[in-house]
């Protein structure tokens, strides 16, 4: 992707994350990033199915699809990213905030959960 929204043609949001062992911050984090491989491979999997719907979106408008089929189509994409966002917010919780509490480091790891969900909440 050139870091364009195709539908706006706006500039969309970077990350700061560099995988596979990437900090939430990389000049602010006191940890590595690291997660079990089913995990990801479970994360992995379903941002791969949603690239794959979203492509059938892009061919929906293209061919002309009608409005209604279109959003119904963008509603269920965002519940997907919905559910991978609780996917990883739960690890997260019981895996980056649970490492922080028994390194005793947790205010800097609840500070920067905070500013993330600042940014990913409306």
């Amino acid at each position: 992707m050139n870091g364009q929204n195709p539908l706006t043609n706006e500039s969309l949001p970077t990350s700061d994350h560099n995988h596979p062992d990437h900090t939430h911050n990389q000049a602010d984090s006191v940890h590595p990033h690291v997660h079990s491989e089913e995990s990801l491979r479970r994360i992995i999997n379903r941002l791969s199915r949603i690239e794959g719907h979203v492509r059938g979106i892009k061919t929906m408008v293209q061919q002309n699809t009608p409005c209604p089929d279109v959003l119904l189509q963008i509603a269920a994409v965002r519940g997907a990213l919905d559910k991978v966002a609780r996917i990883v917010l739960d690890e997260h919780l019981t895996e980056c905030i649970g490492r922080a509490a028994q390194k005793g480091d947790i205010e800097l790891e609840i500070e920067q959960l905070k500013a993330a969900l600042d940014r990913f909440l409306p």
